[in-house]
Formats: C-alpha cells, sequence, structure tokens
C-alpha cells in the first residue's frame, strides 16, 4: 500500500518548499497496521510521514530494517542484517541492532532477504502508461484459465462501460495451451465489460462479445480518418496483426480506443505501470521509447508509436504532483531515414542529456538515432551524436549487425573521442571475442536481451544471448527485458532464463551460457546502474547511496528454480520511502 494521491500532492508541496526529508517513509494507515505487529513501535506520537511531532521540528526519523539476510551487492558481495536509512540514503549497513525511539523507527523483517532496487536499462514503461484502458497484468500467467482469473479480478477495478484491457508484454508462448483466448472465454472471464488483449506492438489481438460489437458499429460507421482499414473482428473474437511499421487491423482498432482516452485515463495507467513495477522490487527504469511519431493520432501507428514530444506529460505531471514512486531515465529515440536527419539534429541541439533530477531525468540517444539499414543515413546519424558529445546505443539482431555497430563506432571514434561517453549496444543474440575487445577498448558496453525466453519456441536453435562468454570476457556489461513491447517488464522473468537458459517451453535453448544467480542479481543492479550514470547512487546497499531496496517473498538464493518466477517484493523502498506494501505476514 501508499498513501493516497492528496496525502502524496500535500507531501510534495511541502517538498518543494524544502521539507522532502520530513517524510521519507510516507505509509497510509492501513499500511502501518497491516505491518504494525512487525515494528518495535516507539511512541505513539510517531507521525506517518516520518517525522516525529515530539521530537522537535526539523528532527529526522531514521528508518531501521532489522534481523534480515541484506545482500548488499557492495564490492565484497557483503551480506549484513540490519540497515538504516535517513534523508533518503542509507546511513549505516550491519553493525548494532538499533533500538527503537522518539527519532528511530523499526522494522523486524524476521529473516528476509534483502536486495538493493533493480534497475531496468532497456524497458518501455512510458509507453505502457500511455496506453488505453484499465491495463490488466498477464506476464505472470501460465495458461488461459489463469489468463481469464487475472482479467475477472481487474473488472472489479474497472468503472461500468470502461474497457478491460491488456495491452502488450506478454506472448502466448507462456501459456500452456499456446494460443489466444477465444471470445467465448473471454465472455466467461468478463462478460459485463469491453476486453481487448493486444499481444506486443503489432498484435495480433483478441476481444470479447461487448467488445465485437463496438468495432463491428465502428466498421459499419463513416470513417473517422481516411486512412483508416475495418477492423473486422473474427467470430472467435480475433483481429489480425499490424504491420511491423503500422497499418493494418490491429493498429485500427488501437487508433479507436486511443481516441476514447484522457489525460487523466494516460495518468492512471502510468501510475498503475509504477505501481507494478515496485512490486516486482524494479525500482529503476532506462526507458527507449519506440517508433516516435509527432502529431496527432493516426490509424497507422502500433502499440509503440506516440507522439515522441507530448508521451512523456504524464510521468511529467505525476512528478510536479510528487507522485512518481519509480526512478526514470528517458532515452530518446530517432527512427528518421531522411538524409537531412532533421529531428536528430533538432534533439541534439534543443535538448540536454542527463538532465533533471535523481527521480526524473533525461538520457541519451537511443534504443538507436537512425534505423540500423538505413546505411549512409545511419552512419551519419552515429556521426552526429558523437559530435554532439552524447551517449549513443544501438540494438542489434545478429553478429552482422554488431560488426556493422562496432565498425562504425571505431571510425567515429578517429574523428571525435567517445571512449568517455559509455556508447552502448543492446540485445547482441550472437557475439565473439575479437568485438567485445574492440567495443571494451572504445570504453562501451553491452546490455545483453533476456527476453528470448518467451519469444524462442524451437529447441533446436541456439537462441541466446551467450551470458557466460559476455560476462567472462569483462566488458561491461548489463542484462535487460526489453519490458512491455515485446516482453514482460518483470525481471524474475528474465533473470529465470539467464540462470537456467530453459524457455516458456521447458526446453533449453541457451546451453552452456548460464549464469549464477549471484552474477544475474548483479547484473540487474550495481552493473545496470553503469548504463544510467548512475552507479554512485544506486544499485547496491552501502552508506550514503540512495536508499533503494525490495524485501523479498521468497530466498532467492535458495528457492527451486522455478520459484525464481513468482519472487515479489513484500516491501519496496525508494528513496527511503516506502511506495509498495503487501504486509508482512505475522
Amino acid at each position: 500500500m501508499t498513501e493516497n494521491s492528496s496525502q502524496r500532492g500535500d507531501a510534495n508541496k511541502k517538498a518543494q518548499k524544502g521539507q522532502s526529508r520530513r517524510r521519507f517513509l510516507a505509509m497510509s494507515a492501513g499500511a502501518t497496521a497491516v505491518i504494525g505487529a512487525a515494528i518495535e513501535a516507539g511512541p505513539a506520537a510517531v507521525d506517518l510521514f516520518g517525522q516525529n511531532p515530539a521530537a522537535g521540528v526539523g528532527e529526522e526519523m531514521t528508518l531501521a530494517l532489522v534481523n534480515c539476510r541484506i545482500h548488499t551487492m557492495d564490492a565484497g558481495n557483503t551480506v549484513a542484517n540490519t540497515v538504516t536509512i535517513r534523508n533518503g540514503r542509507f546511513v549505516t549497513v550491519g553493525g548494532p541492532r538499533p533500538k527503537a525511539g522518539p527519532t528511530v523507527r523499526v522494522i523486524d523483517l524476521r529473516g528476509r532477504t534483502v536486495v538493493p532496487g533493480l534497475v531496468e536499462p532497456h524497458i518501455h514503461s512510458v509507453s505502457l502508461g500511455n496506453r488505453p484502458g484499465y491495463h490488466t497484468i498477464l506476464e505472470n500467467t501460465t495458461s488461459l484459465r489463469e489468463v481469464q482469473e487475472a482479467l475477472a479480478a481487474r473488472r472489479k477495478d474497472v468503472p461500468e462501460g470502461a474497457w478491460v484491457t491488456s495491452m502488450g508484454g506478454w506472448h502466448p508462448n507462456q501459456w500452456a495451451e499456446h494460443r489466444h483466448p477465444t471470445l467465448a472465454e473471454l465472455d466467461q472471464a468478463v462478460p459485463d465489460r469491453p476486453v481487448f488483449l493486444f499481444e506486443r506492438f503489432t498484435g495480433p489481438c483478441a476481444t470479447n462479445s461487448l467488445g465485437k460489437a463496438f468495432f463491428d458499429a465502428a466498421d459499419a460507421a463513416p470513417k473517422v480518418h481516411p486512412d483508416i482499414v475495418q477492423v473486422k473482428v473474427a467470430a472467435n473474437g480475433a483481429v489480425a496483426a499490424a504491420g511491423f511499421t503500422g497499418g493494418g487491423p490491429a493498429a485500427s482498432a488501437l487508433f479507436h480506443l486511443r481516441r476514447m482516452q484522457t489525460f487523466a485515463d494516460r495518468k492512471r495507467s502510468t501510475l498503475d505501470a509504477m505501481q507494478y513495477s515496485a512490486s516486482v522490487g524494479l525500482t529503476t527504469h532506462l526507458d527507449q521509447v519506440l517508433f516516435p511519431t509527432p502529431g496527432p493520432l493516426h490509424p497507422n501507428q502500433i502499440l509503440s508509436n506516440l507522439d515522441q514530444y507530448r508521451m512523456y506529460d504524464p510521468w511529467l505531471e505525476l512528478h510536479r504532483e510528487g507522485r512518481t514512486i519509480i526512478r526514470l531515465q528517458m532515452n530518446f529515440l530517432q527512427n528518421q531515414s531522411d538524409p537531412q536527419l532533421p529531428e536528430l539534429k533538432e534533439r541534439l541541439r534543443n535538448q540536454f542529456p542527463f538532465f533533471g533530477d535523481d527521480m526524473l531525468r533525461t538520457g541519451a540517444i537511443g534504443e538507436w538515432a537512425a534505423p540500423l539499414a538505413s546505411g549512409a543515413v545511419w552512419r551519419e546519424a552515429q556521426r552526429l551524436v558523437a559530435q554532439a558529445g552524447w551517449r549513443n546505443e544501438n540494438a542489434v539482431q545478429n553478429l552482422a549487425g554488431l560488426r556493422q555497430v562496432v565498425e562504425e563506432y571505431e571510425a567515429v571514434n578517429r574523428e571525435f573521442d567517445i571512449t568517455k561517453l559509455r556508447w552502448v549496444v543492446h540485445h547482441v543474440p550472437e557475439v565473439n571475442a575479437d568485438l567485445l575487445t574492440r567495443l571494451r577498448g572504445l570504453g562501451c558496453g553491452v546490455e545483453m536481451g533476456a527476453f528470448r525466453w518467451v519469444t524462442s519456441s524451437d529447441p533446436k536453435i541456439v537462441t541466446g544471448p551467450p551470458f557466460r562468454t559476455i560476462v567472462d570476457h569483462g566488458i561491461q556489461v548489463g542484462i535487460h527485458g526489453d519490458g512491455v513491447h515485446i516482453a514482460p517488464l518483470n525481471p524474475w522473468l528474465h533473470i529465470y532464463y539467464a540462470t537456467t537458459g530453459v524457455n516458456s517451453f521447458g526446453d533449453q535453448v541457451n546451453p552452456g551460457q548460464h549464469l549464477t544467480r549471484a552474477e544475474a542479481l548483479r547484473l540487474f543492479t550495481r552493473s545496470n546502474s553503469w548504463f544510467l550514470r548512475m552507479e554512485e547512487k544506486i544499485g547496491s546497499i552501502e552508506p550514503g547511496k540512495l536508499a533503494d531496496l525490495a524485501v523479498l517473498d521468497r530466498d532467492y538464493f535458495a528457492v527451486p528454480d522455478a520459484e525464481i518466477k513468482k519472487i515479489r517484493s513484500v516491501l519496496t523502498i525508494v528513496n527511503g520511502r516506502i511506495v509498495h506494501d503487501a504486509g508482512l505476514p505475522n
């Protein structure tokens, strides 16, 4: 649980006046009651926002977590049993157990595992917050029955007439039946609200009877846009996929739903995305956007197409209101094949990189500066980014793409020194030692895409990436899930794949390339913070660092492999504030 909206908004107004340090432990009275049995209570006068009125104005509360196993991810892999937090930072790690008092609040975690807040350097959470309807988390379901149960549970929160949706982040590979639910199955789950499920970012889609009636009526009505095509929902509720670059029935269906979306809806969806992220212990996002399309809504836009100038508005507004609970860094993807590269040039002239505060700041150019296949245009884009002194990132899908990127990075470096800019290559399903060594010589990093557990279906094809080879090479390395466009946001699903090599069909598709659990956790925390230029602030639990952590509901280092996928946070702290509280059992 977190404090309600008005409490958060009022507290932020105080923060803007220099009083934010008094409210690091922002919790609702309900949350306090839930974990009350686990708290060694100080005086009854302790305020919910962390300030004890009896202690004097301005005196800070200290939050102490005790009786736990804290995997700090520091240089020595220290495991401690206590940590104290004040003013949004870790103060002490290990040492004597603090005593509760007028300015000290102690929570007994009863032996639970604590890890640093996880860091995701390649995610698409901004676009998730802009998706229409009441998004339902389906990425953790394993069968159509579980899909039905998740939709039915979500329907309880959805007003009459509003849409129950699930917009990307899942794939039918993950379900035992390996198919979409039918119209009848969706009706069984939610008979009294329209339902719309959109697979990944191009479709196909599925809908129920109320959804089909809506789209049938839209098809029969005069066109609301000259470029729209008919949705043509099949009798079983299926909607054909859009093309990779847009258009088609799925894109038209999405267009109809987006037309009804309000700014308040977008803010609600953004909050939902943050809250889900906190529930799995993921506390920092580096957003990569995808396929920006400036201008008004258009029926050719697929799920990831957004106006690159306005897509951040909900997150920015929530940040102004003091309601952001997850750290966000924003990269800027530029997708033009125009030889003049007008949008990239204007971005570099008018945007500041790494500008903002520790909760919300700009990043670099990425996921790419121009399409990799655009030849001379792509090469000129790399040159422009280097000339401007920006960090630059590129996603590659094979060894040929990686070689192209390495050769161009070297060519650019001969003209402009990029060795201190931390340029990056994403995904890397294939590598060789020579290319890795050349990247390391340029000061570059590699982010390994761990999402192929859900996209692979043939155990005869080694899917990669070669985690073991890359980590053992010694290059700066991180790991990512590419969440909510083509794969789940939940990092524990990707950690499971990285440590086992097993895909959603139960097949081994990455033999000999597994990581240890400690390696995978370190990559998703301390190592990933490098890619945001925040390694001195987040990624480990050490005195002086920003206080981000997750208390897990089971011991990551001891549970059977299959249970890694089920790990959740029971208590998540960001910037010293409790932002998620599932309740600690007695």
